[in-house]
Order: structure tokens, then C-alpha cells, then sequence
């Protein structure tokens, strides 16, 4: 009787965008958790007050924001479709409506009328910035897909560095449209 060698296995191949997707959600599942505490704090220090936060500024530059995730979103969907310029130029434009938000957030620090060591104050430095420390790694993010656009690394069939900087960047924009409510519209 002869004895059959075992069969081997071939190893299993895993679908590397698979994986990148897995990958990116639990890694907004991780940040969701830290975003969600901050803005926990800024309702569990009852009896704090928004002290002379600028509603005007607030409303642009969540403007601003929200219409970097236009910009963004019809990058992708440019590049999906092989409209690789218009991607580039929706890229940029991109990336200079995160930069001006950044910039409206710098400039709030700077003018702002209360202080770090009043509860408001911490609560409202830390939560914008920490989400500004994100929002400047997103624009990173978005100069590095564009270069990489710009050299034809993308086409419409792989795109998966574009994809998965612009759904970070919704992310980030996601995170401000709670952030900014607790921040400016809400009153204790």
C-alpha cells in the first residue's frame, strides 16, 4: 500500500485592499474612541460656559471644511472615472481649504479671551487641538496622494491612495461637525 504524501496548502492569498480597508477602520475605530472622550469631557464639565468663543469664525471655517470634503470626495471620484487633472486640481484645492481652516484655528488660538487654565479653556484647546493635529496630518496626507497622482501612480482601477486618504479626511471633517456644535453652539 503506498502512502499518499500529504497535500500541501497552498497559502492563502489575502486581497491587499482588503486588507488596507480593515486596516483603516479599526483605525478610525481606535480614533473614534479618543474623539469621542474629548468631547465627552467638554459635557461632563458641567456648568462650564463658552467664554467668548468667535461664532462668526467657527461657522467659516466649519464652511471651509465641510467644502474641503466636496473637493475631496470629487478627486476621487475623478480619479475613478480617469479624469486624473481634475483630480490633481480637486487635490489642491483641497489641501488649501484644510490649510485655511488650520489657519482660522491658529488664529483663534491666538486672539482667543479666555485661558488655558479656565475649564472651557482646556476643554476648548485641547479638543480643536487635537483635531487640528489631525486635520494638518491630513493635509500631509493629501500632498503626498497629489504628488503621487501627479507622477501617475494612480489610474482608475487603482487608486487605493487616493480612496484612502480622502475617506480620512471625511473622517477628520466628521469628528468637527460634532466638535463644533459642542464648541460654539452649545451653551451650559
Amino acid at each position: 500500500m503506498a502512502v499518499q504524501a500529504p497535500a500541501e496548502h497552498a497559502p492563502a492569498h489575502h486581497n491587499p485592499l482588503v486588507l488596507n480597508r480593515i486596516g483603516l477602520w479599526l483605525f478610525f475605530f481606535s480614533e473614534s474612541v479618543i474623539f469621542g472622550l474629548l468631547l465627552s469631557s467638554r459635557f461632563f464639565l458641567e456648568g462650564i460656559h463658552q467664554e467668548h468663543v468667535d461664532q462668526q469664525l467657527g461657522l467659516v471655517i466649519t464652511i471651509v471644511l465641510l467644502l474641503s470634503s466636496v473637493t475631496a470626495f470629487t478627486a476621487e471620484t475623478a480619479m475613478e472615472k480617469g479624469n486624473s487633472r481634475l483630480c490633481h486640481q480637486m487635490l489642491l484645492l483641497t489641501i488649501v481649504l484644510g490649510t485655511l481652516f488650520a489657519g482660522g484655528v491658529a488664529y483663534e488660538w491666538a486672539t482667543a479671551h479666555f485661558s488655558r487654565e479656565e475649564a472651557f479653556g482646556t476643554v476648548f484647546f485641547t479638543m480643536t487641538g487635537i483635531h487640528a493635529a489631525h486635520v494638518v496630518s491630513g493635509i500631509g496626507f493629501l500632498a503626498l496622494a497629489w504628488n503621487l497622482a501627479r507622477k501617475g501612480r494612480f489610474d482608475s482601477k487603482n487608486h487605493w491612495g487616493i480612496s484612502g486618504t480622502v475617506m480620512y479626511w471625511h473622517f477628520v471633517d466628521v469628528v468637527w461637525v460634532f466638535f463644533y456644535p459642542a464648541l460654539y453652539l452649545v451653551g451650559s
